[in-house]
């Protein structure tokens, strides 16, 4: 192990504690015991999926408990927007000053959300009742939003510096580290339910063996790869070279954006017609979102990947694909490639949702269990090999020389 990657190894590890410890920090004028019943009723759903994502900080209402997602959403917006903004477009290709005015309009983007996010958490917990909030009013929503967007914008730093000075991507690494912080709770409730009897051992057995099956699913489809091979023109003694394509083009965006879609419905819902939020929910739903991350995923395939653009660079570097004629065919079968590769990933997504969605609903598990939070995990881990891989094959470089 060379110098450069303990220290990478020890500064990634003291940033992971710095977050940890600040999801054990609680909110101000909030009693945490009224909090923690009102929690736990309700920690299968959509407030257990959000405490996973904050790394336990939405059980404790932790400085840190709106995670990291206002920065994910800010992130995923700026990348879509190019489609319908030319700036955008054009500052894609503008190099270092394109990239960091992107990343200054991602900050800016996610203090917003962050802040509309934090007063909605305010409010939303001044309506609970029942003594939670200590001293309802404008002091508290203020402390709130203040506190909230202050812990966001400090997970963003500290992501950046995990990447720039540690090991891996820093956002990939602290959903990571929260996830994995809360399965050993969640796995001894499981038990405690088995114990009880309430969860039966098959069950049980059902559920761990899902969740191996789902894992080796992630590994394989995320490490896959469709190589074409590459030729250039009157250089047929050089060694090979590939356009290399991933089964999974689109990453969990199309999740993201599928969980937007829906957003909008169920605000509408809830606004208009309050009694009618029970239909939001059920196979229905589910079999709804999981087609709306299919055809997001076909979106933004398309808008990742260009066959007529790949074509045309080709071309230009007098490049061929053997078998294929350059231009127009070239851009076909580049096509072709692409759209079979997303059916598969698309399949691959929706059904990493499914599987978890239709376990929760058959067994009464204490704790979310979504594919998303098994994609991020899966893929933490992976980016972490292939760091500590760059690294290892650096020195074996450097001592051979």
């Amino acid at each position: 192990m060379t110098p450069e990657l303990t220290r990478r190894i020890w500064f990634t590890l003291g940033a992971l504690l710095v977050f940890r410890l600040g999801t054990f920090i609680p909110l101000p004028g909030i009693s945490p015991s009224v909090w923690e019943q009102i929690f736990r009723s309700q920690a299968d759903g959509l407030l257990g999926m959000a405490n996973l994502l904050s790394g336990g900080g939405i059980h404790r209402l932790a400085i840190f408990a709106l995670g990291l997602v206002p920065y994910v959403s800010a992130a995923v917006l700026i990348q879509l927007l190019p489609i319908i903004s030319k700036r955008l477009r054009a500052l894609r290709t503008q190099g270092e000053r394109g990239r960091r005015k992107i990343d200054l309009y991602t900050l800016v983007l996610t203090a917003v959300l962050a802040i509309l996010q934090a007063y909605g958490v305010a409010i939303g917990l001044e309506g609970v009742g029942g003594g939670l909030v200590a001293d309802p009013g404008w002091l508290f929503r203020t402390t709130t939003v203040l506190t909230l967007t202050g812990g966001v914008m400090a997970l963003v730093w500290l992501s950046e510096w995990i990447t720039a000075r540690g090991l891996g991507n820093g956002v990939t690494l602290i959903l990571f580290v929260g996830f994995v912080a809360e399965v050993p709770a969640g796995i001894a409730g499981m038990l405690e339910l088995g114990r009880q009897g309430v969860l039966s051992s098959g069950m049980i057995l059902a559920l761990l063996g899902s969740a191996i099956a789902l894992t080796a699913l992630v590994v394989a489809v995320e490490r896959g790869r469709r190589r074409l091979p590459v030729q250039a023109a009157g250089r047929e003694r050089d060694p090979p070279a590939s356009l290399s394509f991933k089964v999974n083009n689109a990453g969990i965006i199309p999740a993201v954006l599928a969980s937007w879609v829906l957003l909008l419905p169920t605000a509408i819902v809830f606004l208009v017609a309050p009694a009618w939020q029970g239909q939001l929910q059920g196979p229905l739903v589910t079999i709804v979102y999981a087609a709306l991350i299919v055809a997001c995923t076909f979106f933004y395939t398309a808008f990742l990947i260009d066959p007529d653009a790949a074509a045309e660079t080709l071309k230009k570097h007098s490049a061929l694909i053997p078998g294929i004629f350059p231009g127009e065919p070239t851009a076909e079968h580049i096509d072709g490639v692409v759209t079979r590769l997303t059916v598969i990933g698309a399949l691959y997504l929706a059904l990493l949702y499914l599987v978890p969605a239709v376990l929760v609903a058959i067994a009464p598990v204490p704790f979310y269990f979504g594919g998303a939070s098994l994609l991020i995990v899966v893929c933490a881990i992976l980016d972490l090999e292939d760091h500590i891989r760059g690294f290892a094959s650096v020195r074996t470089g450097v001592s051979r020389q």
